[in-house]
């Protein structure tokens, strides 16, 4: 009987694991970890230029009319909540505006607090990251809205890098290693 039983599960498991549903599900399961891979790389990316920047940098703006260095991180730190709190169903904390932070180290620090809170939304599976939420007033994937965040953050970063080539810096991504 036991073996009986054995041969049916395992049946049933052989089955299951040639289904479409367990295709979709890897398939999900590897976009999850594409995703959270460019995530990791532009965190990285953002946090390095954070710390690398001088104190002086974050009140540079090319133009008036733009953000300054500054206010690109904290603007980043800000929309992360927004993006990894609505991708994973947690709650955005209510925090000051970091976008109007001065201080580097008050700024250096809301974006490794926001990456934090975005390193928990990451580890979304892949049956999760399907689920359809509605975000900006439009359907999404949970998934769609942290691929979003991660594009968001790599437009932001090439500010960051122009900002930084006009002071003469080698931006992270550009110092190999």
């Amino acid at each position: 009987m036991r073996t009986a039983r054995a041969l049916s599960a395992a049946a049933v498991a052989g089955l299951l694991l040639a289904s479409p549903v367990a295709a979709q599900m890897d398939h999900d399961d590897a976009s999850v970890e594409g995703v959270r891979n460019l995530y990791t790389t532009v965190k990285g990316f953002l946090v390095a230029s954070a710390e690398q920047a001088s104190a002086d940098l974050y009140a540079y703006r090319p133009t008036e009319e733009v953000r300054s260095f500054g206010e690109i991180l904290g603007h980043v730190a800000n929309a992360g909540y927004l993006f990894c709190g609505a991708a994973a169903g947690m709650e955005r904390p209510q925090l000051p505006n970091a976008e109007e932070f001065t201080a580097k180290a008050d700024i250096v620090a809301a974006v490794k607090a926001m990456f934090e809170f975005c390193d928990r939304a990451h580890q979304i599976d892949g049956t999760r990251a399907a689920e359809a939420i509605t975000f900006f007033n439009q359907d999404h994937t949970r998934l769609s809205v942290l691929a979003f965040n991660m594009g968001h953050n790599f437009e932001h970063y090439g500010n960051l890098v122009t900002y930084m080539r006009i002071n003469g810096m080698v931006p992270p991504s550009s110092q190999g290693g």
